[in-house]
C-alpha cells in the first residue's frame, strides 16, 4: 500500500510508481480519471475511486484488478477531504487529504478530528486502515486547542489505529527521521506529514520513504510505503468489527510477506 501528494498531473506521473507493485494507491492532488482525456492514463485507471473540489485536483484511490474496492456512504459534508472505501468486502480504509476547507478555526489536521467526532464507528475494525496526507505533525501542537495532531493520535489509538512509521522505525510523533515534505522543494523546509495507521491485525513488515533525489523533481511529497501483512497472533476476539464488517480471515492488504 502507498500514499503519494503527486503535486498535480498525475497522468503524467504514476509510471514513477510502478516500481512499487503495491494493491493499492492512495493519491492526493490527482485528476479524476473519469474526466481526463489522457490515454495512458484512462487505461491505468480501471478499478479506482476518486473523490474532489475540481476535476483536477481530487484524492483517489487505485487498486490492482483483483482488489475489490467499494466507497462507503459517509456524512462527509462539509469536511475535506476523505474517501472511505470497503477493501475486498473486507476491511475498511480511509484515504485522507486534510484540506483547509475554507474554516476559519479547524483547517488540516482539524478536519479530520471533526471527523472523529462526528463518527468513530467505521474505524473501529480490527483491520481498519486511514492512509494519506495529513498536513499535520506534532511539532505544530498548540497548548490550548484540543484538536492538535497528537489529540488525533490518541483518538486513533484508542480504536486501536497506530502509525506504521513510527512502530517500524521506532521513532516518536514529531521526532521523525524521514520527511516526507520539502515544502516549496526546498531541502532546508523538511517535515513529515504523510501517515499510515493500520489496526492490529496487520503486522508491519516494512515502510519506504521516498528520498528527495529520486522524487523533488515531479512532485514535492515523497511516496511512503506500507508493506503489511496478516498478523497471525491477533486474536478476533480481543476487538469487535465495527458495523458492515465481518471479520472473516482474509488476505492482507499490502504486498505478500517476503519468503524467506
Amino acid at each position: 500500500m502507498l500514499t503519494w501528494n503527486c503535486n498535480g498531473a498525475f497522468r503524467k506521473k504514476f509510471d514513477a510508481l510502478a516500481a512499487f507493485d503495491v494493491d493499492l494507491l492512495v493519491v492526493q492532488e490527482c485528476e479524476d480519471p473519469a474526466r481526463a482525456t489522457d490515454r495512458n492514463y484512462n487505461e491505468f485507471s480501471q478499478n479506482y475511486l476518486w473523490s474532489g473540489p475540481t476535476k483536477n485536483k481530487g484524492l483517489g484511490v487505485f487498486a490492482k484488478p483483483n482488489i475489490k474496492i467499494e466507497q462507503v456512504h459517509m456524512d462527509l459534508d462539509p469536511l475535506e477531504l476523505f474517501l472511505p472505501v470497503r477493501v475486498n468486502g473486507e476491511w475498511p480504509l480511509l484515504a485522507v487529504w486534510t484540506r483547509h476547507a475554507n474554516s476559519p478555526n479547524f483547517r488540516y489536521i482539524g478536519q479530520l478530528w471533526k471527523l472523529l467526532q462526528r463518527d468513530k464507528s467505521f474505524l473501529n475494525h480490527p483491520g481498519a486502515g486511514l492512509i494519506g496526507d495529513l498536513n499535520s505533525n506534532k511539532r505544530w501542537d498548540e497548548w490550548d486547542r484540543w484538536w492538535n495532531h497528537s489529540d488525533v493520535v490518541r483518538e486513533l489509538s484508542d480504536l486501536g489505529l497506530e502509525s506504521a512509521y513510527h512502530r517500524h522505525f521506532q521513532e516518536e510523533q514529531g521526532a521523525e527521521s524521514r520527511p516526507t515534505l520539502y515544502l516549496q522543494r526546498n531541502l532546508a523546509k523538511a517535515y513529515h506529514i504523510d501517515y499510515g495507521f493500520f489496526g492490529p491485525e496487520w503486522f508491519v513488515r516494512k515502510v519506504e520513504v521516498g528520498e528527495a533525489h529520486e522524487w523533488l523533481e515531479i512532485s514535492d511529497h515523497m511516496p511512503v510505503v506500507f508493506e503489511l501483512e496478516r498478523n497471525a497472533h491477533f486474536n478476533k476476539k480481543t476487538r469487535p468489527c465495527g458495523p458492515g464488517f465481518s471479520c472473516h480471515d482474509k488476505r492482507p492488504v499490502g504486498r505478500p510477506p517476503t519468503k524467506r
